[in-house]
């Protein structure tokens, strides 16, 4: 996932969404419901009522509403929800996968316009969102930046994700926020193709077969090792949990890594372009 366009939503508050949730359970314990007796009543998974009260997912208000009526908690948490901060992170369609992202035990990522969102410097960062359209204020691109930055924390636990990246020389090349701004760049994927469990490879431009041409996706092995995919397009992305829509991007991801570079020869070319300047 690289770009955030139009279909944006403001995702609520991390901070916020832990409050709501301990609200929901310290209601729900003083009205003698368990999780599961809760989720009963409302017709949910007892998860979702798990999950909430953990702040890993945001109270919506229709939920909240009826928590208000059973509980006969007087339109407090309609009240919560309504009044939540919000913080602009990433598009509604995105947050699932981030979720996904954050605990993947494995990823796998082709990207033919800009460089991985896990592998960008700040600055580059900053140029990929000034190229929105329409344009971004100013607030929104400092949030992003951050938002974007702060995902890559993944790659520096001590027990990082595997993470394969399979890049187009195109993108590779492109020159998003100026010379200097791209020599930073650089040095950051030589940095980080050393990274354990990092894998970069470049896509050459002038071949004669590309399995990639349908565009970017994102493979993801998920904590409890299913497999799903992530596509996005100008407007929007989506995630994909069929498992044969899912087979046919591994099949074509295992084919672009034979095509690309290989990791030795993408470090190579990255310390040409680095000595070039």
């Amino acid at each position: 996932m690289n770009n955030g366009s139009s279909g944006r939503r403001r995702r609520k508050n991390a901070s916020a969404m832990k409050m709501v949730g301990s609200l929901v359970g310290t209601f729900r314990r003083a009205a003698g419901f368990t999780q599961r007796a809760l989720a009963e009543r409302l017709l949910v998974d007892e998860e979702t009522i798990a999950s909430i009260e953990q702040g890993r997912r945001m109270l919506k208000e229709d939920l909240a509403a009826a928590l208000d009526d059973l509980l006969e908690t007087k339109g407090a948490l309609g009240v919560a929800v309504a009044n939540m901060p919000e913080v602009d992170l990433f598009p509604r369609w995105a947050e699932e996968f981030i979720d996904l992202e954050r605990e993947a035990l494995a990823l796998s990522s082709y990207q033919n316009q800009a460089l991985p969102g896990l592998l960008q410097t700040e600055a580059y960062a900053q140029a990929v969102f000034r190229n929105d359209v329409p344009a971004l204020t100013e607030n929104e691109i400092e949030q992003r930046v951050a938002a974007r930055v702060g995902r890559q924390e993944i790659l520096h636990r001590a027990v990082p994700p595997t993470v394969s990246f399979i890049i187009s020389e195109a993108a590779l090349k492109d020159r998003l926020g100026g010379h200097d701004v791209y020599v930073e760049q650089l040095r950051c994927l030589r940095e980080y193709a050393d990274l354990p469990g990092v894998t970069q490879q470049v896509m050459p431009l002038g071949g004669e077969f590309h399995a990639g041409l349908s565009g970017p996706f994102v493979l993801v092995e998920t904590a409890d090792h299913q497999r799903v995919a992530y596509v996005e397009g100008q407007l929007h992305g989506r995630l994909i949990a069929d498992p044969d829509e899912v087979s046919v991007l591994e099949h074509k991801y295992a084919m672009l890594r034979t095509q690309a570079l290989n990791p030795e020869e993408t470090k190579g070319l990255l310390d040409t372009l680095l000595g070039e300047q």
